[in-house]
Formats: structure tokens, C-alpha cells, sequence
């Protein structure tokens, strides 16, 4: 029977890092949920960033929250600095910034004389 138990172990350490959305959230409302945080920044961090997400989805707040942590668990999202949400997919992905080169300064002008 432990012999049993040993295989499936990895099966149940691994149940938990699926990435399941919201029961109560369709499709449809995942996409307007994206397009949704897209129209205002990408961030929810404030108050003023959920109303309008809410009005767009038609979620509620706990809604709105519960798609925030699955977006994080299925690697679309990321915790911000601030304890919010930043979608990092579609229009919100980040792009790689290039490497600032600094420009020689020009040579001083000799006199000619």
C-alpha cells in the first residue's frame, strides 16, 4: 500500500500548480477582464483601478480579485510593488528595454591660429 501512496505523490504536488480559472467566470468574461485591465494601464493597484474593470466586466470585486490570482498562478500576471495586479500579456506585455549607451562627448574645438 506505501508503494501505492509513493506514486502518486507527484501527482498531487503538481495538482496544486495548475492554474484553474474562477468556477463563476466564463470565457468571455476572462477576455474582458484582459481588455478591461489593458484600457486602464495594466495595473490594478487602487480603488479607482478596480471601478472601472468592474463596470467593463460586469464582475464583482471578489471576482475581479480571484481572475487577478489566477492570471499570477497561470503566469499572465504579476504581483506589484504596491500588493496589486499587473497583466502582463496582450497589449500589457513588457518589452525589453535596450541598454542605454551613453554618447562620447564631443571634442572641444581647437583654434586655429
Amino acid at each position: 500500500m506505501l508503494k501505492k501512496s509513493w506514486l502518486l505523490l507527484p501527482l498531487i504536488a503538481t495538482a496544486g500548480c495548475l492554474a484553474l480559472p474562477p468556477e463563476s467566470v466564463d470565457d468571455a468574461q476572462l477576455r474582458a477582464f484582459d481588455e478591461a485591465v489593458a484600457s486602464i494601464g495594466c495595473n490594478l493597484d487602487y480603488e479607482a483601478d478596480y471601478l472601472p474593470v468592474e463596470l467593463q466586466t460586469g464582475l464583482t470585486r471578489e471576482q475581479v480579485q480571484q481572475v487577478a490570482n489566477y492570471r499570477i498562478a497561470a503566469g499572465a500576471g504579476e504581483s506589484t510593488e504596491v500588493g496589486g495586479f499587473r497583466l502582463t500579456t496582450g497589449s500589457c506585455t513588457p518589452t525589453a528595454e535596450a541598454p542605454v549607451v551613453e554618447a562620447e562627448p564631443a571634442p572641444a574645438p581647437t583654434s586655429a591660429g
